[in-house]
Protein backbone atom coordinates (compact mmCIF):
# COMPACT_ATOMS: atom_id res chain seq x y z
CA UNK A 1 0.00 0.00 0.00
CA UNK A 2 1.85 3.17 -1.00
CA UNK A 3 0.58 5.57 2.23
CA UNK A 4 3.35 8.80 0.92
CA UNK A 5 2.90 11.48 -1.64
CA UNK A 6 6.93 11.65 -1.62
CA UNK A 7 6.72 7.89 -2.89
CA UNK A 8 8.43 8.06 -6.53
CA UNK A 9 5.57 6.54 -8.52
CA UNK A 10 3.12 9.37 -7.04
CA UNK A 11 5.37 11.88 -8.00
CA UNK A 12 5.63 10.40 -11.47
CA UNK A 13 1.87 9.93 -11.91
CA UNK A 14 1.01 13.45 -11.33
CA UNK A 15 3.77 15.04 -13.28
CA UNK A 16 2.48 12.97 -16.57
CA UNK A 17 -1.04 13.66 -16.07
CA UNK A 18 -0.18 17.67 -15.27
CA UNK A 19 3.09 18.40 -17.80
CA UNK A 20 3.12 18.04 -21.08
CA UNK A 21 7.17 18.51 -20.61
CA UNK A 22 7.40 15.45 -18.16
CA UNK A 23 5.28 13.30 -20.65
CA UNK A 24 8.33 13.88 -23.30
CA UNK A 25 11.23 13.26 -21.12
CA UNK A 26 9.23 9.72 -19.36
CA UNK A 27 8.21 8.90 -22.92
CA UNK A 28 4.89 8.01 -21.03
CA UNK A 29 1.21 8.84 -20.24
CA UNK A 30 -0.64 8.99 -17.73
CA UNK A 31 -4.47 7.88 -18.13
CA UNK A 32 -7.15 8.07 -15.39
CA UNK A 33 -10.50 6.70 -15.32
CA UNK A 34 -11.64 3.04 -15.49
CA UNK A 35 -12.47 3.72 -19.75
CA UNK A 36 -9.32 5.12 -20.48
CA UNK A 37 -7.25 2.53 -18.69
CA UNK A 38 -9.47 -0.36 -19.95
CA UNK A 39 -9.12 1.03 -23.34
CA UNK A 40 -5.74 1.04 -23.45
CA UNK A 41 -5.29 -2.51 -22.11
CA UNK A 42 -7.91 -3.76 -24.81
CA UNK A 43 -5.89 -2.22 -27.25
CA UNK A 44 -2.75 -4.26 -26.35
CA UNK A 45 -1.08 -1.88 -24.35
CA UNK A 46 1.11 -3.02 -20.79
CA UNK A 47 1.51 -0.36 -18.17
CA UNK A 48 4.16 0.45 -16.53
CA UNK A 49 1.81 0.53 -13.12
CA UNK A 50 -1.07 0.81 -12.08
CA UNK A 51 -2.02 3.66 -8.58
CA UNK A 52 -5.36 2.88 -7.54
CA UNK A 53 -7.96 3.00 -4.39
CA UNK A 54 -9.11 0.39 -2.98
CA UNK A 55 -12.31 1.94 -1.69
CA UNK A 56 -12.78 2.81 -5.12
CA UNK A 57 -11.67 0.45 -7.52
CA UNK A 58 -10.51 -3.49 -7.79
CA UNK A 59 -8.54 -4.79 -10.57
CA UNK A 60 -11.01 -7.55 -11.02
CA UNK A 61 -12.31 -4.85 -13.50
CA UNK A 62 -9.58 -4.93 -15.94
CA UNK A 63 -10.41 -6.66 -19.14
CA UNK A 64 -7.13 -8.41 -19.19
CA UNK A 65 -4.46 -9.74 -16.58
CA UNK A 66 -1.81 -7.11 -15.48
CA UNK A 67 1.35 -8.61 -13.81
CA UNK A 68 -0.02 -7.84 -9.56
CA UNK A 69 3.53 -5.85 -9.06
CA UNK A 70 2.22 -3.91 -11.49
CA UNK A 71 -1.06 -3.17 -9.52
CA UNK A 72 -0.20 -0.91 -6.61
CA UNK A 73 -3.07 0.20 -4.16
CA UNK A 74 -3.13 3.33 -2.63
CA UNK A 75 -4.18 5.40 0.17
CA UNK A 76 -7.54 7.52 -0.71
CA UNK A 77 -6.23 10.63 0.61
CA UNK A 78 -2.69 10.05 -1.11
CA UNK A 79 -4.64 9.22 -4.70
CA UNK A 80 -6.57 12.24 -4.04
CA UNK A 81 -3.48 14.31 -4.74
CA UNK A 82 -2.32 13.01 -8.05
CA UNK A 83 -6.47 12.97 -9.52
CA UNK A 84 -6.92 15.54 -11.88
CA UNK A 85 -10.45 15.19 -12.21
CA UNK A 86 -13.34 16.32 -10.35
CA UNK A 87 -15.01 12.73 -9.29
CA UNK A 88 -12.08 10.37 -9.21
CA UNK A 89 -12.61 6.81 -10.02
CA UNK A 90 -9.63 5.29 -8.12
CA UNK A 91 -7.61 4.38 -10.72
CA UNK A 92 -4.61 5.63 -12.78
CA UNK A 93 -2.63 3.89 -15.51
CA UNK A 94 1.29 4.55 -16.15
CA UNK A 95 1.49 3.37 -19.76
CA UNK A 96 4.78 3.42 -22.26
CA UNK A 97 3.87 6.71 -24.46
CA UNK A 98 2.66 5.00 -27.94
CA UNK A 99 4.72 4.64 -31.31
CA UNK A 100 3.12 2.74 -33.36
CA UNK A 101 5.32 1.77 -36.91
CA UNK A 102 4.46 3.94 -39.69
CA UNK A 103 4.12 2.24 -43.22
CA UNK A 104 6.51 2.78 -45.64
CA UNK A 105 4.40 3.99 -48.14
CA UNK A 106 1.44 5.75 -46.75
CA UNK A 107 -2.24 5.32 -48.30
CA UNK A 108 -4.43 7.44 -45.60
CA UNK A 109 -2.64 10.29 -43.74
CA UNK A 110 -4.76 12.82 -41.79
CA UNK A 111 -2.95 15.71 -40.94
CA UNK A 112 -4.24 18.48 -38.51
CA UNK A 113 -3.43 21.81 -38.89
CA UNK A 114 -3.44 24.78 -36.12
CA UNK A 115 -6.29 22.64 -34.38
CA UNK A 116 -6.42 23.88 -31.01
CA UNK A 117 -9.26 22.68 -29.57
CA UNK A 118 -8.78 19.33 -27.48
CA UNK A 119 -12.05 17.78 -27.23
CA UNK A 120 -12.14 18.12 -31.41
CA UNK A 121 -8.83 16.64 -31.76
CA UNK A 122 -9.53 13.67 -29.64
CA UNK A 123 -12.99 12.70 -31.66
CA UNK A 124 -11.03 13.02 -34.82
CA UNK A 125 -8.21 11.03 -34.04
CA UNK A 126 -11.24 8.50 -32.39
CA UNK A 127 -12.57 8.51 -35.53
CA UNK A 128 -9.53 8.10 -37.80
CA UNK A 129 -8.98 4.95 -36.05
CA UNK A 130 -12.37 4.28 -36.50
CA UNK A 131 -12.40 4.84 -40.27
CA UNK A 132 -9.34 3.07 -40.79
CA UNK A 133 -6.78 6.02 -41.75
CA UNK A 134 -2.97 4.89 -41.19
CA UNK A 135 -1.41 8.00 -39.57
CA UNK A 136 -2.46 11.10 -37.78
CA UNK A 137 -0.25 13.63 -37.85
CA UNK A 138 -0.29 17.14 -35.49
CA UNK A 139 1.12 19.88 -37.15
CA UNK A 140 2.47 23.09 -35.86
CA UNK A 141 0.02 24.83 -33.76
CA UNK A 142 -1.99 21.89 -32.87
CA UNK A 143 -3.31 21.37 -29.02
CA UNK A 144 -0.94 18.69 -27.45
CA UNK A 145 -1.53 15.22 -28.50
CA UNK A 146 -1.24 13.86 -24.97
CA UNK A 147 -3.21 16.83 -23.20
CA UNK A 148 -5.79 15.01 -20.54
CA UNK A 149 -8.86 16.04 -22.81
CA UNK A 150 -7.07 14.75 -26.19
CA UNK A 151 -6.67 11.46 -24.66
CA UNK A 152 -10.09 11.78 -22.79
CA UNK A 153 -12.08 12.70 -26.54
CA UNK A 154 -9.78 9.68 -28.13
CA UNK A 155 -10.39 7.01 -25.52
CA UNK A 156 -8.18 4.63 -26.42
CA UNK A 157 -6.93 5.95 -30.13
CA UNK A 158 -3.45 6.69 -28.97
CA UNK A 159 -2.92 3.25 -28.70
CA UNK A 160 -4.96 1.96 -32.00
CA UNK A 161 -3.34 4.29 -34.36
CA UNK A 162 -0.42 5.68 -35.23
CA UNK A 163 0.49 8.97 -34.70
CA UNK A 164 3.31 12.03 -34.55
CA UNK A 165 3.94 15.12 -33.88
CA UNK A 166 6.10 16.89 -36.71
CA UNK A 167 6.88 19.87 -38.38
CA UNK A 168 5.85 21.03 -42.12
CA UNK A 169 8.44 19.34 -44.07
CA UNK A 170 8.68 16.18 -42.08
CA UNK A 171 4.72 15.99 -43.28
CA UNK A 172 5.90 16.94 -46.58
CA UNK A 173 8.36 14.46 -47.23
CA UNK A 174 5.95 11.64 -45.34
CA UNK A 175 3.19 12.21 -47.75
CA UNK A 176 5.22 12.55 -50.89
CA UNK A 177 3.84 9.96 -52.55
CA UNK A 178 0.01 10.79 -51.92
CA UNK A 179 -2.26 13.18 -53.24
CA UNK A 180 -2.68 15.87 -50.56
CA UNK A 181 -5.66 18.06 -50.24
CA UNK A 182 -6.54 20.75 -48.31
CA UNK A 183 -10.32 20.65 -47.02
CA UNK A 184 -11.60 23.98 -47.51
CA UNK A 185 -15.46 25.23 -47.49
CA UNK A 186 -13.91 27.45 -50.93
CA UNK A 187 -12.64 24.30 -52.79
CA UNK A 188 -12.93 23.71 -56.05
CA UNK A 189 -13.52 19.93 -55.79
CA UNK A 190 -16.54 18.41 -53.95
CA UNK A 191 -15.80 15.59 -51.31
CA UNK A 192 -17.91 12.79 -53.11
CA UNK A 193 -15.45 13.51 -56.45
CA UNK A 194 -12.28 12.37 -54.88
CA UNK A 195 -10.93 9.60 -56.12
CA UNK A 196 -10.11 8.05 -52.84
CA UNK A 197 -8.36 4.43 -53.93
CA UNK A 198 -5.59 6.35 -54.59
CA UNK A 199 -3.19 6.90 -52.01
CA UNK A 200 -4.08 10.91 -50.07
CA UNK A 201 -3.04 13.07 -47.41
CA UNK A 202 -5.96 15.27 -46.16
CA UNK A 203 -5.45 18.57 -44.17
CA UNK A 204 -8.17 19.44 -41.99
CA UNK A 205 -7.94 22.79 -39.84
CA UNK A 206 -9.83 24.73 -37.06
CA UNK A 207 -13.02 26.30 -38.58
CA UNK A 208 -12.11 29.62 -37.37
CA UNK A 209 -8.45 30.35 -38.42
CA UNK A 210 -8.92 28.99 -41.79
CA UNK A 211 -5.30 26.83 -43.32
CA UNK A 212 -2.60 28.42 -42.48
CA UNK A 213 0.19 28.97 -45.04
CA UNK A 214 2.31 25.97 -44.43
CA UNK A 215 -1.01 24.16 -45.14
CA UNK A 216 -1.68 26.33 -47.96
CA UNK A 217 1.66 25.65 -49.71
CA UNK A 218 2.10 22.17 -49.08
CA UNK A 219 -1.35 21.32 -50.27
CA UNK A 220 -1.85 20.33 -54.21
CA UNK A 221 -5.94 20.74 -53.90
CA UNK A 222 -8.55 21.58 -52.08
CA UNK A 223 -12.10 19.64 -51.37
CA UNK A 224 -15.17 21.07 -50.93
CA UNK A 225 -18.52 19.37 -48.49
CA UNK A 226 -21.27 21.29 -50.22
CA UNK A 227 -23.56 22.52 -47.50
CA UNK A 228 -27.23 24.07 -47.34
CA UNK A 229 -27.22 27.88 -48.08
CA UNK A 230 -26.61 29.98 -45.01
CA UNK A 231 -24.58 27.53 -43.72
CA UNK A 232 -21.19 28.98 -42.41
CA UNK A 233 -18.79 25.98 -41.76
CA UNK A 234 -18.67 22.98 -40.21
CA UNK A 235 -17.27 21.48 -36.65
CA UNK A 236 -13.71 20.51 -37.85
CA UNK A 237 -14.25 16.98 -36.04
CA UNK A 238 -17.67 16.91 -38.33
CA UNK A 239 -16.17 17.56 -41.37
CA UNK A 240 -12.98 15.51 -40.52
CA UNK A 241 -15.30 12.74 -39.94
CA UNK A 242 -17.68 13.25 -43.14
CA UNK A 243 -14.63 13.35 -45.44
CA UNK A 244 -12.82 10.09 -43.80
CA UNK A 245 -15.66 7.96 -43.99
CA UNK A 246 -16.72 8.99 -47.73
CA UNK A 247 -12.99 7.65 -48.36
CA UNK A 248 -13.52 4.70 -45.79
CA UNK A 249 -16.84 3.79 -48.26
CA UNK A 250 -15.43 4.52 -51.28
CA UNK A 251 -11.92 2.53 -51.02
CA UNK A 252 -14.35 -0.72 -50.04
Amino acid sequence: MITSTANERVKLARSLLTESKARRKAGALALEGTRLVADALSAGAEPDFILYNPEQWTPDSLPVAVAPDRLLPTMPDVFRTVSTTEHPQGVIGVFPMPNARLPEHPHRVLILDALRDPGNAGTILRTAAAANVEVVIFAPGCVDATNDKVLRGAMGAHFRIAWREWAWHQIVTFCAETTLYLADMTGDIAFDQVDWRAPWSLIVGGEAEGASPDAESASAQRIHIPMSSGAESLNAAVAAGILMFQAFRTAN
